[in-house]
């Protein structure tokens, strides 16, 4: 979701639809005169036309959907009286069903699992990337509610910590001395909580186009590293002095998006805007590895111990593998199929875990790499969406779940390495 620029601004955009019913789709008629007339369409196309391109919202979400929805775009801040958004709720409801999904194609297999899931208190808070502590608890980044949460797993008591305002927490790691970083994608910084106190530090990225900081890793030498989307940049802080390098990787409009540290300390990260795995020195230079098929669009990365690089490819709806060493590139077609999204994805207890979240319900699957073969279970609740994964201490994955408004924990009972 892209940034409220100025709240000033699409708040006198609430009076008067004007600039956003003049909002054109590629030389034809505006997207807004598709939509259904009735109570709440004039505040729908005038606020969400402000920030969003319109056609987002034909894709449809449940009743249920809209609920989170519409709870993340009230904490964030967009310009609705408190008295319109039960009308505007219901013409959302009303007007954009969620569209037809492809089924969950669920495999079975050897190993036993037990998905837990817990839901966060800010509803609405879009929680984006999960965390493991050094201590073991489950950290979250609400995006929408500008918090950090911490969730003990074994009490199941949360505490929230409050950052700035419109900094849209994204990517989150601890450091040795148990402070936690994460990048603020709406305001271009990254940032440094000390859970003791509750106080955070910002770091601004030195170039303006470095506006949104993604994802982020830290390095066997504390070394902060992260990637930068839309601005297309790769970049490292260093701790101890607040020292910011960036750098641009060779392929324009490449938006990095996941990355990993391998253990070898290498950092390795994958281009969502193009066809390629990449690796960034401690000199900032970046060297790309193009991916065979031209429709392939590489989101997340994991690594197995014996350094092997892994992604979900999301458009396509396939795993894929990438060696290092040769470049030869293996590719596996996920259980649900081209319209599956494979998103967040970990390595642990020898396999590959991931997420497919385009698929009705969305589904955790399990590869391993011996015996080639797939396994998958449904999330209870629909999982809706799983953006990023983590693994906790006794080698289970971990999810954030974005849009159920829930952080949950894939425990693996048996029949694993």
């Amino acid at each position: 979701m892209r940034r409220l620029t100025t709240l000033a601004g699409a708040a006198a955009l609430l009076g008067s639809a004007t600039g956003a019913l003049a909002q054109q789709q590629s030389g034809g008629p505006p997207v807004e005169a598709n939509f259904p007339n009735g109570p709440g369409k004039q505040t729908v196309v005038g606020v969400c036309g402000a920030c969003h391109d319109l056609v987002r919202l034909t894709a449809g979400y449940t009743p249920e959907g809209w609920l989170s929805v519409t709870a993340m775009m009230r904490n964030f801040g967009a310009p609705v009286p408190a008295e319109e958004w039960d009308t505007v709720r219901a013409y959302l409801i009303r007007s954009f069903p969620e569209r037809p999904r492809p089924e969950a194609r669920l495999l079975p297999g050897p190993a036993q699992v037990f998905i837990m899931q817990w839901p966060l208190p800010t509803p609405g808070s879009r929680p984006h990337d999960p965390m493991v502590a050094h201590d073991g608890a489950i950290w979250w980044t609400g995006q929408l509610a500008n918090k950090l949460g911490r969730l003990d797993p074994q009490s199941g008591q949360m505490r929230e910590y409050p950052v700035n305002a419109q900094s849209a927490p994204h990517g989150l790691v601890e450091d040795k001395d148990g402070n936690v970083w994460f990048t603020g994608n709406f305001r271009g910084f990254i940032g440094r909580l000390d859970p003791r106190s509750g106080d955070v530090k910002e770091y601004s990225l030195p170039d303006a186009r470095a506006r949104d900081p993604h994802t982020i890793v830290i390095d066997h030498d504390g070394i902060i590293w992260f990637t930068v989307q839309v601005g297309n940049f790769v970049g490292r802080l260093d701790p101890a002095t607040g020292d910011i390098k960036l750098a641009q990787p060779p392929t324009a409009n490449a938006r990095p998006y996941g990355i990993a540290v391998n253990s070898k300390n290498q950092i390795y990260f994958v281009e969502f805007g193009a066809l390629k795995i990449a690796t960034i020195d401690r000199n900032m230079h970046i060297e790309e590895f193009e991916l065979p098929d031209p429709a392939a669009r590489p989101r997340r990365i994991a690594i197995t111990p014996d350094d092997q690089v892994w992604y979900t490819d999301f458009a396509r709806g396939y795993l894929g593998h990438f060696d290092p060493a040769s470049h030869k590139v293996e590719e596996f077609a996920s259980p649900s199929g081209p319209k599956s999204k494979p998103y967040g994805i970990v390595a642990t207890k020898g396999a590959l875990w991931y997420v497919e979240s385009g698929a009705q319900p969305n589904a955790v699957v399990r590869f391993d790499p011996n015996t080639r073969t797939f396994q998958s279970w449904a999330i209870p609740g629909g999982g809706d969406i799983v953006r990023n994964m983590t693994v906790d201490h006794d080698g289970n994955p971990i999810m954030a779940n974005s849009l159920v408004n829930m952080v949950g924990r894939v425990e693996i009972k048996s029949g694993t390495n």
